[in-house]
């Protein structure tokens, strides 16, 4: 398979050119409109992970609307890259459309493999730290040292607990978009049920509670799954959200999970404890992220810039804010939101 095209917009942060062979490109076309608002408008939208790695290339952006001004900034931390635009006051149906081109591949943990790069310290202090819905003490730290046991190796450890949510997690399909990722909630309940930000957020208090940095991945299914019909995604993907999760290990670097698509994939199929097809799957999302997903960034307790508004459990759909009022695309009486991708490399 060819090469991408050559990037629209090349990132500060990129990879090496090089032979592309394993890769897909597509182009993803986000649609917004907002209706019925009074006073002066802003929309922020998160855009793809800016920062290239072996399984997600960005290779540009474009926008355009009959907004005022607009502009990207960027949470290096949490690899977060947010556009935002302004309307003034008395703009007639505000309007916006961003088209962004990924270079996507299939993501694999090869443990016969050592000599990862290090990460920066600074980035692995930031993903052991408690977040306002993800504490790392208490009830969090006693779960994850019963789920680890005697078990010292840290990669072990993140097996232990990935198999441990695996079987105390269940998927909920009437959660309302992929959860509201309230670890401290659902630990105090004994209700360990939920959608994607749930089960995998789960993971990472855990993890980060004895001493393992982890991080969710809030992203978007973008294509057709290989593995189960319900774990990928066609059409208008505007409510096709979906978040894993990766954890760290000194040697390795990032180990990608995906737990939440491992119970999705339970609920929807129906599948039994001792089915081959489980056993098959509960292995691979140990370390496999399929490519019909992008990833957009790992922030938590997120605070919109140019906003004095309440911080945000997470950043993965766009927010509206007029005469300060905030509003997303759960209010689609306001904010229409349509999203397309397509596969640009033949």
């Amino acid at each position: 398979m060819s090469a991408p095209p050559p990037p629209i917009e090349r990132n500060a942060i990129s990879l090496p050119d090089e032979p592309l062979p394993q890769w897909r490109t597509y182009e993803v076309s986000s649609s917004i409109a907002v209706n019925n608002v009074k006073g002066k408008l802003r929309v922020w939208v998160p855009l793809p992970q800016y920062k290239d790695n072996p399984w997600q290339r960005s290779l540009g952006h474009s926008w355009h609307g009959n907004f005022e001004r607009a502009t990207v900034y960027r949470d290096p931390l949490s690899e977060m890259e947010v556009f935002y635009a302004d309307w003034k006051e008395g703009s007639s149906t505000p309007q916006l459309q961003i088209v962004s081109q990924i270079a996507k591949q299939d993501r694999h943990f090869d443990i016969t493999r050592r000599g990862s790069l290090a990460e920066r310290g600074e980035v692995l202090r930031h993903c052991l730290q408690s977040t306002q819905r993800v504490p790392t003490d208490g009830l969090v730290r006693l779960t994850a040292e019963r789920a680890i046991g005697r078990i010292k190796d840290p990669v072990a450890q993140g097996k232990a607990i990935y198999d441990w949510v695996l079987d105390n997690t269940s998927y909920d399909p009437s959660t309302s978009g992929i959860g509201r990722g309230d670890v401290e909630a659902m630990l105090d309940s004994g209700q360990f049920s939920g959608k994607s930000a749930d089960i995998a957020l789960l993971f990472v208090g855990l993890c980060r509670s004895i001493g393992i940095p982890a991080r969710p991945v809030f992203g978007l299914r973008i294509d057709n799954s290989r593995l189960f019909a319900g774990l990928g995604a066609s059409g208008n993907l505007c409510f096709r959200q979906h978040c894993r999760a990766e954890f760290y290990t000194p040697g390795y670097g990032w180990i990608p999970v995906d737990p939440a698509d491992v119970r999705k994939a339970i609920h929807d199929e129906r599948l039994l404890h001792a089915d081959p097809k489980l056993v098959v799957l509960r292995k691979l999302l140990f370390g496999f992220w399929e490519m019909n997903w992008i990833g957009f960034n790992a922030a938590q307790d997120v605070r919109l810039q140019g906003t004095s508004g309440r911080a945000l459990p997470f950043l993965v759909v766009p927010q509206a804010e007029a005469a300060g009022h905030r509003f997303d695309i759960s209010d689609s009486n306001r904010l229409s939101y349509v999203v397309n991708a397509t596969r640009i490399d033949g």
